[in-house]
């Protein structure tokens, strides 16, 4: 599919804008999945003043869209309509400050932070190096894994909303609960500041390779995936309740749900966006159907089917 061309139009209201703006762009090679249409335009902007301008001055009426590192995204195959943005080298400092704390950019990717902390000796981010993807989606989903969530070190952070303004969040106005961020749907996040605690470098960097070493043994990270796919209801393992519904191995077309670890759906090859949200779909109704529970996705899905 192919959208009308805006890049120009868009290029004439903003004369100052120093980001790129691509029209049509293939979103497939920036998801861990490799599947999905293109972006009617993809922004990258320079830094946050750049993103500010354009959003101050993209018409109203154009839809915005965010994507970080892809690992948690499906990108239907229709493509995202409207503008797609995201975060490059301009959002990728990483910053020690006094007092156990780290500044993070948020297209800083979650293990870089988690090694930038180990390595100042700062303990309390290690839990990120377990988590595939980028700080920006972290804040938005209050990212966890192994014992520790974003909630439980984050001070604040910056954003950019739909207007252009440049706004700040303490942890209170986040209103995080698992997997899951109250902050407004229409802001940008930009950077990050965490507070850790005092700690030593080869203790914090032993327990991140554990963290690998269990990653590697439960989880085919090899593998075309987009991670854990379904939240954990209360009182519930997702992999379990997949697991007893008999969907380990299931496939459509070319997509299946994990031998490995069931929570996950990898493309062995050649699949669609639809086969991926498809099985993902039938392993729902699976799951309802044998335990009466209903699955809620954690995987972002976005744009319109082809």
């Amino acid at each position: 599919m192919t959208f009308p061309d805006i890049t120009a139009e868009l290029s004439a209201r903003m004369p100052e804008l120093r980001g790129r703006m691509i029209a049509n762009q293939s979103l497939a090679e920036l998801t861990w999945f490799r599947v999905g249409g293109p972006a009617q335009v993809l922004f990258t902007p320079a830094d946050e003043d750049d993103l500010a301008y354009f959003l101050k001055n993209l018409p109203a009426e154009i839809p915005v869209m965010v994507v970080g590192l892809g690992s948690n995204l499906i990108v239907r195959d229709g493509g995202v309509p409207g503008v797609v943005i995201r975060l490059g080298r301009g959002f990728s400092e990483i910053k020690v400050e006094d007092g156990c704390k780290l500044r993070v950019g948020a297209a800083v990717p979650d293990v870089k932070a988690a090694r930038a902390a180990a390595d100042a000796g700062i303990d309390g981010l290690a839990f990120y190096r377990g988590i595939p993807g980028g700080i920006g989606g972290a804040l938005r989903m209050n990212a966890g894994a192994h014992g520790g969530e974003t909630k439980d070190c984050l001070i604040e952070a910056r954003a950019v909303d739909r207007a252009g303004n440049i706004r700040l969040f303490s942890n209170g106005d986040f209103s995080f609960s698992y997997r899951h961020s109250g902050a407004p749907t229409d802001v940008i996040f930009t950077s990050a500041l965490y507070q850790g605690r005092p700690g030593d470098s080869a203790t914090i960097l032993a327990e991140m390779d554990r963290i690998t070493e269990a990653r590697e043994a439960s989880q085919p990270i090899r593998e075309k995936t987009g991670g854990s796919t379904f939240k954990n209801p209360p009182g519930h393992k997702a992999w379990q309740l997949i697991d007893a519904a008999g969907c380990r191995g299931l496939t459509v077309g070319a997509a299946q749900v994990s031998e490995m670890h069931c929570n996950f759906l990898i493309n062995t090859g050649s699949a669609t966006a639809a086969d991926i949200e498809g099985l993902g779909e039938e392993v729902r109704r699976s799951v309802k159907a044998q335990s009466g529970v209903e699955l809620e996705w954690e995987i972002k899905r976005i744009g319109i089917p082809a």
